[in-house]
């Protein structure tokens, strides 16, 4: 399976990868890579890029970039796709050409698969948990920094659904903005007022607050850190309302937990852990010939 790249990702591909170069060359030469100049410039090799674990492989775009950027001839022969499953010692992709160029990118590449492959791979096991139900798994802005775009790409390719992208696209009315506000009715009027046509959602603690939520005409209520047993009073609440919203549960979800939350009614679950409780993919690149 690929995914599409957001539309403003490539940018941000180019720009991720440009920095990750910078802070290795610590410039933009590549020949400040003085262990690459052991190596004759003509030299030409072919390496094979592994992973040592089982895994939902992604990141291809940011290794043409980084390579791309390097500007010597490296060809790429990409084994998989972005959200494919890939298996224990499995080639992901081949390195042929200059020697100089392979070895000065090999971290930068494996940098970004190895991170962007464990985003896509503990997506797709939380997804997994709960792909017998109607429940939708939504990603965070708990993110890496300068990596938003880049992870809720990889949380597309685990089988994710990406969430706001940042504060601009749809509004998440917590318990600061509440207070600040005076009130969930006063903060959810002014944000329709704000932006009209951009997504309102509010974060509840009880039902109270949901029930407030709901007069107020929020188009998405959160439920913050309700157990599984709360959630039927809440979403019945929800379903006999004149205007339901959708539903979100949110708030210590586990991979253990997840497929409780899953219940009839809630339309989404929202979890950090898919961009920030991460381990990064083991990767290996040798020489091959």
């Amino acid at each position: 399976m690929t995914s599409q790249l957001p539309q403003n990702l490539q940018k941000n591909i180019e720009q991720m990868v440009a920095l990750a170069l910078f802070e290795d060359l610590n410039g933009t030469d590549a020949n400040n890579d003085i262990t690459a100049q052991l190596i004759p410039a003509e030299q030409q090799v072919k390496a094979q890029v592994i992973s040592r674990e089982n895994a939902i492989f992604c990141g291809k775009a940011w290794v043409i970039e980084t390579f791309k950027q390097l500007e010597q001839p490296v060809d790429i022969q990409f084994l998989v796709e972005d959200g494919d499953k890939v298996s224990k010692n499995q080639p992901l992709f081949i390195l042929s050409g200059s020697a100089r160029a392979i070895l000065t990118g090999e971290r930068t590449a494996l940098n970004f698969v190895q991170t962007l492959s464990s985003t896509a791979t503990i997506t797709h096991e939380y997804a997994s948990k709960i792909a017998h139900t109607s429940t939708k798994l939504l990603d965070t802005r708990k993110t890496i920094p300068g990596l938003r775009l880049a992870q809720k790409y990889a949380t597309a390719c685990g089988g994710g659904k990406n969430h706001r992208v940042g504060l601009y696209d749809a509004f998440l009315i917590k318990e600061n903005h509440i207070a600040a506000a005076g009130s969930i009715e006063n903060a959810v009027k002014q944000a329709k007022v704000i932006a009209p046509g951009k997504p309102v959602e509010v974060e509840v603690e009880n039902n109270q607050e949901l029930q407030q939520a709901l007069d107020a005409g929020a188009d998405i209520i959160m439920l913050d850190n309700y157990t599984p047993a709360d959630i039927p009073a809440a979403v019945e609440i929800n379903k006999n309302h004149q205007t339901p919203a959708k539903i979100e549960v949110s708030g210590d979800i586990t991979l253990e937990t997840i497929a409780n939350y899953a219940q009839p009614g809630v339309d989404f679950i929202s979890s950090g852990a898919l961009s920030k409780h991460i381990k990064a993919l083991d990767l290996s690149l040798r020489i091959i010939e």
